[in-house]
């Protein structure tokens, strides 16, 4: 189904316009119970309205019903099924849901019934059937609700009547011609990582624009084992060739004494558009053509409906300054990654691009807790090239989301060649996923970790302690930093 993301102020909008089949009302950091909108328009709701979570408190909150703070849920939660509506039909009786909520319903509006429950939350799912609103405090759009399809299936094609058929891959057309409509005859810049987002957004400009798109592979010194080489082998002959712009010791001397998380992502986004500018003004480029998909600009508080709650500055994103002159393009912004590769594989991306792990923009600077110094990010570069060695040796690397090994400045005591011996301990992150947007930790294989915790602390001198990070997000997020 196509569907729009919008602001809660244009709720109105949303619900008088007769194209739209119905409303759903997403999640929020937010708490209804300090909500100042008026959501009278949920009292003439003249079409089908899911609340999710947020909006699920929202929907109890603004008709009559009850929201206070309890008990906590995060992650994955049994539910069980007392009424099989519309919305929670073909649902087993027990099924597994994605929790992220204090808030919760306590008593529910008239006219409402209670369709489900969680051992911590009594009203997990409501719904008045004659009115066609529902309401469920879990998240069936992650991938981790179990039946979270189902449902939102039953939602689309059971209550509004859909007719389905849109197509990530359909649109591509539609993006080329914006960017010919947006770019004219004017050149851009595209700085490639070899990643499936920022190569898809750079074949689409070229088919666009064609010569007109100047590609760069920004080596900030931060990148995975091999990666430079790599890139340039795969990329260079699809994108018309690739320039790179030796910029190592910029980015490490910017580095240097910062520690603080956000500031890390700040000023390697400052220094990134530095970069930028400067290969923009050699190339005669007026536009820049990003990668962004919309998990980077929920995380950076500027989503489509900017009211996300910043979870941390994307470089590409929330981290590009004001002075920078360059008109950016970004014509993945509203796609998940799962979108984005349905039209990679389209356009002719290699397939090891395709599913290569998502790496983010800052590189191993995300990795690395605390400072980055050359020394830390010998061992994350050493360690994360290891997990992904023996991940593809286990033929599992495509099926997980990601995975890559985190040091920061904590040591432990270890024993090697028979003698005391003091040296990092890195952390291995290995979780599925969908979209980004929720993950898990996955249940590798025993004998797996054995040879990964075996080869890191054989391998890298300065290592003595493994460790297997088995936190959901959320509550973590994915990248520690």
């Amino acid at each position: 189904m196509y569907s729009e993301v919008i602001p809660a102020s244009r709720a109105r909008d949303a619900m008088e316009d007769p194209a739209a089949k119905g409303i759903i009302l997403s999640g929020s950091y937010r708490s209804v119970r300090s909500e100042s909108r008026d959501w009278s328009i949920l009292k003439e709701a003249k079409k089908p309205v899911l609340g999710i979570c947020y909006g699920h408190q929202l929907i109890a909150h603004v008709l009559g019903g009850e929201v206070q703070e309890g008990v906590g849920e995060y992650g994955r939660v049994e539910c069980r099924i007392a009424r099989r509506t519309k919305l929670l039909a073909g649902v087993r009786r027990r099924t597994v849901v994605w929790m992220s909520h204090r808030d919760h319903v306590t008593r529910t509006p008239d006219g409402f019934t209670v369709d489900a429950c969680t051992r911590s939350c009594k009203v997990a799912a409501m719904s008045c059937e004659k009115l066609q609103i529902y309401g469920v405090q879990f998240h069936p759009e992650v991938h981790h609700t179990r039946e979270g399809r189902k449902i939102l299936k039953n939602f689309l094609f059971r209550v509004c009547r859909c007719s389905g058929g849109w197509k990530p891959e359909d649109t591509i057309d539609h993006r080329v011609r914006q960017i010919k409509l947006t770019v004219g005859g004017e050149r851009a810049l595209c700085a490639v990582s070899g990643g499936v987002d920022s190569t898809t957004a750079a074949l689409i400009a070229r088919r666009a624009i064609g010569d007109n798109l100047r590609c760069i592979l920004i080596d900030h010194g931060l990148m995975r084992k091999g990666e430079r080489e790599s890139i340039l082998k795969s990329l260079s002959s699809l994108l018309g060739g690739i320039k790179v712009v030796e910029a190592q010791s910029r980015f490490l001397g910017r580095l240097k004494g910062v520690a603080d998380p956000e500031e890390k992502r700040r000023v390697i986004g400052e220094e990134y558009a530095k970069v930028l500018q400067e290969a923009a003004d050699e190339e005669g480029c007026s536009f820049l053509i990003q990668g962004t998909i919309y998990p980077d600009r929920v995380e950076s508080g500027r989503g489509q409906a900017s009211e996300a709650s910043r979870i941390k500055t994307h470089h590409n994103v929330g981290g590009l300054p004001s002075w920078l002159k360059l008109k950016v393009v970004e014509p993945l912004a509203d796609l998940y990654k799962d979108e984005v590769r349905k039209i990679a594989a389209k356009i002719g991306v290699p397939s090891e691009i395709i599913w290569r792990h998502p790496f983010p923009g800052p590189g191993l600077a995300v990795r690395v807790i605390g400072e980055v110094t050359p020394e830390k990010l010998h061992v994350c570069r050493e360690a994360s090239h290891i997990v992904e060695e023996e991940l593809k040796k286990a033929k599992l690397y495509r099926k997980v989301w990601q995975a890559f090994a985190v040091v920061g400045d904590d040591k432990a005591t270890g024993v090697k060649g028979d003698k005391r011996a003091l040296g990092y301990i890195v952390t291995v992150r290995v979780v599925t996923s969908v979209d980004g947007m929720t993950a898990d930790w996955a249940k590798l294989p025993h004998s797996l970790l054995d040879r990964i915790s075996s080869r890191i602390t054989g391998e890298i001198q300065q290592v003595t302690w493994v460790t297997y990070a088995i936190t959901t997000k959320p509550p973590a997020t994915i990248e520690p930093v």
